[in-house]
């Protein structure tokens, strides 16, 4: 089974920038004016899920509950390291999760819209 995590947004270029330039997924696709929306589709090649994000004239109401998290696993210790020194570099907060088990197993930060994302440890082969 393959799986795609749609969302609106307000700023297609600046998510694509957070996306892309920071945390280190690729373009793998985008479309322009699909029935009045525009978008792109980030990820890794050869996996079997993306993220799509869109953007269209009709702006988007974000409602993120604390305990809506995108968990990345990075797979080693220099890859971990690397994405902490982009987001602090780039002036991304780290901020502290409502669910204590995320605090004690990685960082949390926002990204452009406001969503959480988790950069956890759990999986950094030894």
């Amino acid at each position: 089974m393959e799986f795609r995590i749609a969302r609106h947004t307000n700023n297609l270029e600046r998510i694509k920038s957070f996306y892309t330039t920071i945390l280190g997924f690729e373009l793998l696709g985008s479309f322009e004016n699909h029935n009045n929306y525009n978008g792109i589709f980030i990820g890794k090649p050869n996996l079997d899920w993306h993220l799509e994000f869109t953007q269209s004239e009709d702006k988007a109401n974000h409602y993120f509950d604390e305990d809506d998290i995108l968990v990345l696993y990075p797979v080693t210790v220099l890859e971990y390291d690397a994405l902490i020194t982009r987001i602090s570099k780039n002036n991304i907060t780290f901020i502290s999760a409502k669910n204590p088990y995320w605090n004690q197993n990685g960082k949390m930060f926002l990204d452009p819209d406001g969503a959480r994302i988790v950069l956890s440890h759990l999986r950094i082969k030894k």
